[in-house]
């Protein structure tokens, strides 16, 4: 079985409600956070499968098409590959916020669909959050959980907390068995 690293979107891989951008809904919103293409690199590099999963209810909402919510993934998994990271797929779910499906974390519904997929051992990958949702999905999912947060005050119950995505995929990269 594989190991990975799901990750969230929006606040761990780009900025979000900044004074750049409040909602990503074209691909020239998306920026980049610090150390992102690096830690993308280097946990790829380190045999780790990365996936993102994100809430995009958006889309269900009408603010953006699934059209224009892929052409911001194309761009963000392009952009990573350029520095040297692969990121498998990206997994989104585009229902209502509240709309009671099984994919919207904090359920699990994404992280489940991807382990079945690539044969991934839930129990041997991290899911990298900044929201409590994000951590409650990966300990349902049996993921070690890590929130991205600067402050230790908030931590949602996750296993560890760091402040950013290059730190956590140091401490990732160091503690797991690979």
């Amino acid at each position: 079985m594989k190991k990975a690293v799901f990750l969230d979107r929006d606040g761990v891989i780009n900025e979000v409600k900044t004074n750049r951008v409040r909602f990503v809904n074209r691909p020239d919103q998306f920026y980049f956070l610090k150390g992102v293409p690096e830690a993308t690199k280097a946990l790829s590099q380190s045999g780790f499968l990365l996936f993102v999963v994100t809430n995009q209810g958006g889309v269900g909402l009408g603010y953006l098409s699934h059209d224009e919510l892929h052409s911001i993934h194309d761009y963000m998994v392009k952009e990573i590959e350029k520095a040297g990271g692969i990121i498998q797929e990206v997994s989104c779910c585009t229902h209502k916020p509240h709309a009671g499906c099984t994919c919207r974390k904090p359920e699990p519904g994404m992280l489940l669909g991807l382990a079945e997929k690539y044969d991934i051992d839930l129990g041997s990958s991290f899911m990298v959050g900044d929201r409590d949702v994000d951590i409650e999905a990966g300990h349902k999912a049996g993921c070690t959980t890590i929130l991205l947060n600067d402050s230790s005050s908030s931590t949602y119950n996750a296993d560890y907390i760091f402040p950013d995505l290059l730190t956590a995929s140091e401490f990732i990269i160091n503690n797991s068995n690979a």
